[in-house]
């Protein structure tokens, strides 16, 4: 009799966790792909037609920070399933704090810089808690606070001040520090470096560190990716969403005591509206998905590089400053098919 032999097992998949990806595919999957090769075309772009935006790319780079400074937490906000209407009107509250506090009680400036800290931190965790407590779209409850805050910063400046507009507070005690470091530059040759580029340096380090090195950076992505699952499997998510709320408005504050201490210390009340639509869209160009669960701070930080990049480079290649609006449309419309395309891509390559 012969023995049968058992058939050879079929053979097992290999774990997916020791699969080796190619460098094509992780760049493929990268949220920021899109992003960079807008920014080389726009680069390119302008520096053939504008005679003076390759002399001139200091100035690019302020004007990219300062959208940049809230674009990295408002992206991070993004991936974290949320958005803030509030954002633009923040900055300037904070700032509108920061001297009206100083000015009217005749304290030191960096005792408004301070008590403008806790108001917009107190704002931000408002948008946070409600958001949770309510369960409310968080497009409602930072509509509702941007329509507030708007009314408030008139509002209160006309009642204190009598007219829209702040007193300069450039002769008072602690200006000068404040001055220099909100709103100071540092020239190294020919080139200007402000100090809003330093303050965007940081915070998109700090972001990108805690999005891909810590436990709350995967709170993040897990929040945004499906908060029912991610409470499932034990992630704190309202103290998650509060935290990102909490940190659009530090950056608010620090955006905000720019302004003020870039104009001698005087705000006009009605500024800010509007911004916070270029906050998210340069956290879309950059990557970030509206759906949430996406995207990147270095992308956010290179949305708003092309930002000002068009900004300036319309204003150097002598073109109506209404073209500046077209373009951020288009360039939001490509960005938003590039970024899906990037990520069924990296969909596909896991």
């Amino acid at each position: 009799m012969t023995a049968t032999l058992p058939a050879d097992p079929a053979p097992k998949a290999p774990d997916e966790r020791l699969l080796h990806a190619s460098p094509l595919h992780r760049l493929l999957g990268r949220p920021e792909l899109g992003s960079v090769i807008g920014a080389v075309a726009v680069f390119l772009f302008f520096a053939v037609i504008a005679d003076s935006f390759l002399s001139s790319l200091d100035t690019v780079l302020y004007a990219a920070s300062t959208i940049g400074i809230m674009a990295v937490p408002v992206a991070l906000l993004m991936i974290g399933g949320e958005f803030d209407l509030s954002a633009g009107v923040l900055v300037t509250s904070a700032a509108l704090t920061s001297t009206m506090f100083a000015y009217e009680m005749t304290a030191n400036v960096w005792v408004g810089v301070f008590v403008s800290l806790l108001v917009t931190l107190a704002v931000g965790f408002f948008n946070g808690y409600m958001l949770v407590r309510t369960g409310l779209p968080s497009f409602i409850i930072t509509l509702g606070t941007y329509l507030m805050l708007w009314g408030a910063n008139i509002g209160i400046t006309k009642r204190i001040q009598g007219t829209v507009s702040t007193k300069s507070i450039s002769d008072m005690q602690g200006f000068e520090s404040a001055r220099v470091l909100f709103a100071s530059s540092i020239d190294v040759g020919s080139f200007k470096v402000r100090v809003t580029i330093l303050w965007w340096i940081a915070l998109v380090a700090l972001a990108t560190w805690i999005l891909l090195r810590t436990r709350w950076g995967n709170w993040i992505f897990a929040v945004g990716g499906g908060k029912v699952a991610a409470r499932a499997v034990g992630v704190p998510v309202q103290r998650t969403k509060i935290g990102l709320y909490l940190g659009v408005a530090v950056a608010a504050w620090i955006s905000g005591q720019h302004l003020l201490f870039s104009f001698s210390g005087v705000v006009q009340s009605a500024e800010g509206r509007g911004l916070e639509l270029h906050y998210i869209a340069a956290a879309v160009i950059g990557g970030c998905l509206l759906t949430g669960g996406y995207g990147s701070a270095i992308g956010a930080a290179i949305g708003a590089l092309i930002f000002g990049m068009a900004k300036q480079g319309i204003v150097y290649a002598q073109w109506d400053s209404d073209w500046f609006w077209f373009f951020l449309g288009a360039m939001l419309l490509l960005a938003t098919i590039l970024n899906s395309w990037v990520r069924k891509r990296a969909e596909a390559a896991r």
